[in-house]
């Protein structure tokens, strides 16, 4: 049943009013008061629903964000599990094909080159070869003149194309270095062995003599009779057939001899890495100040001022006998760098 608009006026409510002590205007100001807390809990209310709102919003929001962060990292590791085992599935076998292609392609230009050269050499017997131009008859009539050395091979070898024995030179030392770069054993910035090489070390003990007494006593006759043998290959490598690659041999061989019978513990004290760079790289030197100093007044047609002697005697040829000097010690060093890194990874 719907109350009456005008009931507050009613004969009935003001009886209950008197009653009550109230009057109209306490009823007036009882209903704005409660009107007023309506519309302040309906505000209330409203705010409420508003930050309720706003908060499920943001968890909405950090939900999506959270849902397309873990789509992407899905995505991700899909593509990284796609992807981790293609070198070792694919990669492997696409780097074998090209590295087979490359290197048969490789040999084509170089046989190519080669043969597009030897068709531009000149035929057996003709006027042009090299044995008959006058390169042959300068060796032969001027070589002992001009450089002062009896053995014409030593005097064409490291006077006429002494550029080509220090690029030869060079070739050992580098070859030295690559060795070592790929066979030594290293070890810490702390100056301490590392792992490997001391168990390298341990193995290595193995092969050391174990008193040999026929093999050093063998090594402690013939080690200085070869060494000085090849001291006299170089040092009369411009009087007879010889030099610094045959002589460096001979060193070399007996130094190995020496390693071999007494070990690495006393080898070490004649040869090691210190003295193996510096009798390496001295030699190097000397050889490209010398020449290059005997090429620029060469090409200047300047008087060297380094005088030849007397042919026959041993100092004479000029430059020719330190330059043996220099050639066998890197050849000597080189063989047995080369025969340490071999054996064990380093001096």
């Amino acid at each position: 049943m719907k109350p009456r608009s005008d009931y507050e006026h009613s004969w009935w409510r003001r009886l209950v009013r008197f009653v009550d002590g109230e009057t109209l205007a306490d009823v007036e100001k009882r209903e704005e008061e409660a009107g007023e807390n309506d519309a302040q809990s309906q505000k209330l209310a409203d705010t409420m629903a508003e930050q309720l709102f706003e908060q499920e919003e943001k968890y909405d929001r950090a939900d999506r964000k959270r849902r397309l962060e873990m789509e992407h990292e899905k995505e991700a590791m899909a593509l990284y599990d796609k992807y981790k085992n293609w070198p070792k599935e694919h990669g492997v076998k696409i780097f074998g094909r090209l590295y087979a292609v490359m290197a048969v392609v490789l040999c084509v230009i170089i046989i190519t080159t080669l043969l597009v050269t030897v068709s531009y050499l000149p035929e057996f017997g003709h006027a042009d070869n090299p044995n008959n131009n006058e390169v042959v008859e300068r060796y032969n009539e001027k070589a002992l003149e001009e450089t002062g050395a009896t053995n014409i091979v030593a005097g064409m070898i490291l006077d006429y194309r002494a550029f080509d024995t220090l690029g030869e030179s060079h070739v050992l030392f580098i070859a030295a270095v690559c060795v070592m770069i790929l066979l030594r054993l290293d070890i810490t910035k702390g100056k301490n062995p590392t792992d490997t090489k001391r168990l390298e070390e341990e193995n290595d003990r193995l092969y050391e003599p174990k008193n040999d007494k026929i093999l050093q006593l063998s090594a402690r006759i013939l080690v200085p009779i070869i060494i000085l043998f090849g001291i006299y290959v170089i040092l009369n490598g411009h009087l007879s057939p010889g030099g610094g690659f045959s002589g460096g041999a001979i060193i070399g061989a007996g130094l190995i001899l020496y390693l071999n019978a007494f070990g690495f513990e006393k080898a070490s004290r004649i040869m090691n890495r210190k003295n193996y760079a510096v009798i390496s790289v001295v030699p190097l030197l000397f050889y490209a100040l010398a020449k290059g100093y005997s090429f620029f007044t060469g090409a200047n047609h300047l008087e060297s001022g380094i005088p030849k002697g007397t042919p026959g005697a041993i100092l004479s040829g000029g430059l020719i006998l330190p330059l043996n000097i220099c050639v066998g010690v890197v050849v000597a060093c080189t063989m047995y760098h080369f025969y340490t890194l071999f054996r064990k990874g380093g001096m």
